[in-house]
């Protein structure tokens, strides 16, 4: 019986200071990321710091996806659609 208490009281204060580290930084929004360049490249270094600990953050996240969006964006948005070639212009080929 004391194991089984020693045990539950173990896990339970496991669980309290497994919520103590909290990072300070409010949660930005992929949005505010693509607005604010320099503050998602300093995010995404952050982050490339220690990926185990922190790519899984929601500001990595959303950092990385707009860093995406905005890299693909600029690029003319992605894969560009081709006009199929007729039987003429293959003939001319």
């Amino acid at each position: 019986m004391k194991r089984t208490l020693a045990m539950g009281l173990a896990a339970a204060v496991l669980v309290v200071l497994s919520g103590c580290k909290e990072d300070d930084a409010p949660v930005q929004t992929t949005d505010w990321y693509k607005e604010h360049a320099a503050e998602r490249k300093a995010m995404l270094a952050k982050c490339n710091e220690n990926p185990g600990e922190r790519m899984a953050t929601p500001n990595c996240v959303n950092a990385a996806r707009a860093d995406s969006a905005t890299t693909w964006g600029a690029r003319g948005g992605g894969i560009k659609p081709v006009a199929p070639l007729t039987a003429d212009e293959l003939k001319k080929k």
